[in-house]
């Protein structure tokens, strides 16, 4: 059986930073505020298409691997906030990377998703039928935020993550995974008036609205990642102890906290980032883990572990042993166009709309009150 090892890894972030006292110019909060309750300080605004990220972070991805576009079977991007229903967004990057040979399959589970296709792809290696994926995780999901509801717009960012997987008949990548639901909470994230379930013949239909419950996403992130992660360490073998590394899913740091002291590891063995990028979703694990080897802190032969829960309420954990190269083979000149505006330049139409449609809402509920 052959093991899928990362070859290769890249990252893109939009320049643009909200912080949070930017959002304070247009929310009721403040920077206090937010960090004692996320720990985050400021996030990324995108000033161009998910695709767009995707493909920055796939061409870095490939050049670290040093395997050629044409040669991949397969890519598979991890989202929620896609540039279109159809046609999907990896067959966007399929195109534009100049790989005809590779299949092109989009997958959303949310804030679960990258871990989600690891899981698959640890499969389609295994088997021998893909021998080069291109594994993609990823959000421009400040474009789908409700800018007048503080509970949901002050945690997420923009940013993306790719890797490039093949076989390996050493014990090396991924190792054990899981994954799991738990689908009787799944209101508690929730973006409750948008798919085809929805009435579109409405202006409500125009308007992204967010449930969440943080209390609820808080408790069962903490214990089914946990589990998840005992889980994996016993399909492996392998002690809490021997793990040099831990990715989790940048929620928000309290849960980054709980988890790691309910899973008995030290804080400084944590990859933390959430501070500088918020929730990204998809792509808070492989943003992370380019990070972690940028720093240096991940060796050849380390056991990486990583955890995500997102919506669905999707849960799911991965333990990783990383080969003999923590550098890449080649770089890559790919850069996002430059962006003239600020983070809130590029928001203030979404700002807004959002403010308006607050307001009217709010109207609408006094007069139905007063009848």
């Amino acid at each position: 059986m052959y093991h899928a090892e990362i070859t290769g890894w890249g990252m893109c972030v939009p320049p643009a930073r909200l912080t949070n006292h930017d959002l304070a110019t247009f929310l009721d909060t403040s920077d206090e505020w937010i960090v004692s309750r996320s720990g985050i300080r400021e996030r990324r605004v995108s000033h161009v298409n998910f695709s767009e990220l995707g493909l920055v972070s796939a061409r870095r991805a490939l050049a670290a691997a040093d395997v050629d576009p044409a040669d991949l079977d397969l890519i598979m991007l991890a989202s929620l906030t896609n540039d279109s229903y159809c046609p999907n967004t990896a067959s966007i990057i399929q195109d534009e990377l100049g790989a005809p040979r590779a299949g092109a399959l989009d997958i959303n589970t949310a804030c679960t998703g990258f871990l989600y296709g690891m899981h698959l792809c640890r499969g389609l290696i295994a088997t021998g039928q893909h021998k080069k994926i291109l594994l993609i995780g990823g959000e421009f999901i400040t474009h789908y935020l409700n800018w007048s509801q503080r509970s949901s717009a002050i945690l997420f960012g923009d940013a993306c993550g790719a890797v490039v997987l093949e076989p390996s008949e050493k014990p090396v990548g991924l190792l054990a995974s899981r994954i799991g639901c738990e689908a009787d909470a799944k209101e508690a994230i929730q973006i409750t008036n948008f798919g085809s379930a929805y009435e579109r013949l409405t202006d409500d239909f125009l308007y992204v609205k967010w449930n969440f419950d943080g209390r609820e996403v808080f408790k069962r992130a903490v214990k089914s990642m946990a589990q998840a992660c005992v889980d994996v360490l016993d399909e492996a073998g392998v002690d809490i102890s021997e793990v040099a590394v831990v990715v989790p899913h940048q929620a928000n740091k309290r849960i980054l906290d709980a988890l790691a002291a309910r899973i008995g590891v030290p804080e400084e063995k944590v990859i933390i980032n959430v501070d500088r990028y918020g929730n990204t979703s998809a792509g808070t694990i492989p943003v992370a883990l380019v990070e972690a080897l940028e720093e240096g802190r991940i060796k050849p032969g380390d056991y990486v572990l990583s955890a995500a829960f997102g919506g669905g309420l999707t849960w799911a954990a991965g333990l990783f042993r990383w080969g003999d190269r923590v550098t890449p083979l080649k770089t890559s000149d790919a850069e996002l166009p430059p962006c003239d505006k600020t983070a809130l330049e590029l928001l203030a139409p979404h700002i807004k709309r959002y403010q308006e449609y607050a307001e009217r809402e709010k109207a609408t509920e006094i007069r139905e009150q007063s009848c």
